[in-house]
């Protein structure tokens, strides 16, 4: 096998991300490369797009959803992310069995309780029949959550109706209304409607016949290479191993930095490692920090934490030579820079010069530096 080192991982990711150059696809087939962005916050993926896309505006992505080609929902490892319409219909099925899970977890019932423990859950409602109560409440039509949680609550006293309807959301396709991706629409999630998602597109989802081997072909398009561990970590399924093993006959193997073996698509093109890697910023929650099981291709283990400190949260970020340098914020106006170690100069310009770029599109005024956050303990 052909040994890759970091560099060459490094290279290659940025390349499929369209971060080594930017790109003059159309922003929804950047989105259908990237597969999903993850969207728990709507103005993040406008400032991924920005970040890969000439001369992008929010009103193109804006334009998308208001369309209904691409769609906001529950999607990759049961979070909320962005993706194209046709691509929600095919994958959307090939995941639910992870957000089957999540659904039944201690862990949702403890985050969506109003009461912030699982008392009052949806232990012994029959899974199915709360799925079929919430879609005849909503009627092919729309509701806010908040709505369909008090119409549950009614239903079955002594339960949490957040619970039950992030239930639903969970067990079935449900599509969030346009306005809610909408830039600048920060605010409280319990003002998010929702409709079914057939409803929603005028199609049915797909028939589940594809097999889980469509994931591990559109990671590696968007992450490759990769181990199994990588699209594991990506989507939330597992045993996968066995499913990469079917594919033998085209996948293209590697041996990654550490000797472990790597897969990519047989057709799939590496950059020099030696390319220059321009200055990036990134987005919090950008699923370049997220999808693979070893992030030191784009991460050093040392600042992961400053990065993603708990509390499901992952910073904005900023590459330099393409890896993880240090963080960044935007806040009464000033776009704030915050290296971990100091820059060499011309780094520090670039870096400077890609922020102030960035400000007119964030609605900043302003650029600084400030102190990075510690590494959690």
């Amino acid at each position: 096998m052909t040994p890759l080192s970091l560099r060459a991982l490094n290279r290659a990711l940025l390349d499929r991300q369209f971060l080594l150059a930017r790109t003059d696809r159309t922003p929804l087939e950047v989105i259908g490369r990237l597969v999903a962005l993850q969207a728990q916050e709507p103005n993040w993926p406008y400032v991924g797009l920005w970040s890969r896309i000439h001369g992008f505006t929010r009103t193109e992505l804006t334009a998308l959803v208001e369309d209904r080609k691409v769609v906001r929902s529950t999607l990759l490892r049961s979070t909320q992310h962005l993706a194209a319409a046709d691509d929600f219909r095919r994958l959307r099925p090939l995941v639910q069995p992870v957000l089957d899970r999540t659904a039944g977890s201690p862990y949702f019932t403890r985050n969506h309780s109003a009461r912030g423990d699982s008392t009052g859950h949806g232990v012994g409602l029959d899974p199915a029949s709360l799925v079929a109560e919430g879609l005849d409440l909503l009627g092919g039509g729309t509701l806010p959550r908040r709505e369909l949680a008090r119409r549950l609550a009614d239903r079955h006293p002594g339960h949490d109706g957040r619970i039950l309807a992030g239930e639903v959301e969970l067990r079935t396709p449900l599509v969030h209304d346009p306005a809610t991706a909408a830039w600048g629409s920060w605010g409280n999630r319990s003002a998010i409607s929702v409709t079914p998602a057939e409803a929603w597109l005028g199609r049915p989802m797909a028939t589940p016949t594809e097999t889980a081997k469509v994931l591990v072909r559109r990671h590696l398009a968007a992450f490759g290479p990769a181990c199994v561990k990588d699209v594991q970590v990506w989507c939330g399924l597992t045993r996968l191993g066995e499913v990469v093993a079917e594919m033998d006959g085209e996948l293209r193997r590697y041996s990654g930095p550490g000797g472990g073996e790597l897969f990519d698509l047989a057709d799939a093109e590496l950059p020099d490692p030696e390319t220059p890697a321009p200055v990036r910023l990134l987005p919090a929650f950008d699923n370049i920090l997220l999808a693979h099981f070893d992030r030191t291709r784009i991460i050093d283990d040392e600042d992961r934490t400053r990065v993603m400190p708990g509390g499901a949260q992952v910073r904005p970020t900023f590459l330099v030579d393409g890896r993880v340098r240090g963080t960044w914020s935007l806040g009464a106006g000033t776009l704030r820079l915050a290296p971990f170690r100091p820059l060499r100069a011309a780094d520090r310009a670039a870096l400077e010069e890609e922020a102030e770029r960035l400000l007119p599109f964030v609605g900043g005024t302003t650029v600084a530096y400030g102190d990075p956050p510690p590494p959690a303990t």
